[in-house]
């Protein structure tokens, strides 16, 4: 650790179009190879798929999805005495938000579809009505953790 104190956290900007910094999260992670113009262009093509298939504001969509996939806790390997437990963890908000952009990127290119502005708007539409793969590795990873939480004192 370093003896200096801590950095303070980068706040993120807001994208140009619908003025949030969750967008914004979200377009870093599509980002491949520093392409972030197809990038914002895979997420606007999202945001217009997901208000033609539901008539609502793709922002708030976007939000929920993001709520539902975000977990409490997760699970951390930690050695002891030559075996390995999986020790439960809570962990804070941001550190969720960041789990849930990758467990919602991660769904949505294992999708079946035309292509990833589509397989993404669908993957964030089931998971504002709390289905969809992220959800459910989220139930996972909560599962796992109330499994394991015989080894929290390891902590």
């Amino acid at each position: 650790m370093s003896r200096r104190g801590t950095t303070e956290k980068q706040i993120e900007k807001p994208d140009p179009i619908y003025r949030n910094r969750l967008v914004n999260l979200l377009v870093n992670r599509i980002l491949r190879n520093g392409k972030k113009s197809l990038a914002y262009r895979i997420l606007y093509g999202a945001m217009r798929n997901i208000r033609r298939a539901t008539k609502k504001n793709p922002l708030s969509v976007l939000r929920q999805a993001v709520r539902r996939v975000t977990p409490n806790v997760t699970v951390k390997a930690r050695r002891v005495g030559g075996s390995t437990y999986q020790v439960p963890i809570e962990i804070e908000s941001s550190q969720g938000k960041a789990l849930a952009i990758r467990w919602l990127l991660v769904a949505s290119k294992k999708r079946p579809g035309r292509n990833m502005a589509f397989k993404l708007s669908y993957e964030l539409i089931d998971a504002a009505r709390d289905n969809g793969n992220a959800v459910r590795k989220r139930e996972e990873t909560h599962r796992m953790a109330e499994a394991n939480r015989a080894f929290a004192h390891f902590r």
